[in-house]
C-alpha cells in the first residue's frame, strides 16, 4: 500500500468516526460494526528501527 492509500484510509476511518459514532470493519470474512461514544482515548507510539519503523495508533473506551 502507497503512503498516500494508507493516508486515504485513515480519512475514511476518521470521517466514519466524526459522522456514524462508529466503523465497520471486515475480521474473519465478516463485517463487524464497532459502535465507538463520544469520549475515547487516543495514544500513539512510534517505533524507530534502521529498517523498519511504525506508528501505532490506539483508540480505547
Amino acid at each position: 500500500m502507497s503512503r498516500e492509500q494508507a493516508a486515504g484510509l485513515l480519512r475514511e476511518l476518521a470521517d466514519s468516526l466524526a459522522r456514524h459514532n462508529g466503523v465497520d470493519l471486515m475480521q474473519g470474512g465478516m463485517k463487524v460494526q464497532v459502535r465507538v461514544p463520544d469520549r475515547v482515548e487516543v495514544e500513539f507510539e512510534v517505533e524507530l528501527k534502521k529498517k523498519k519503523s511504525s506508528l501505532e495508533i490506539e483508540i480505547s473506551w
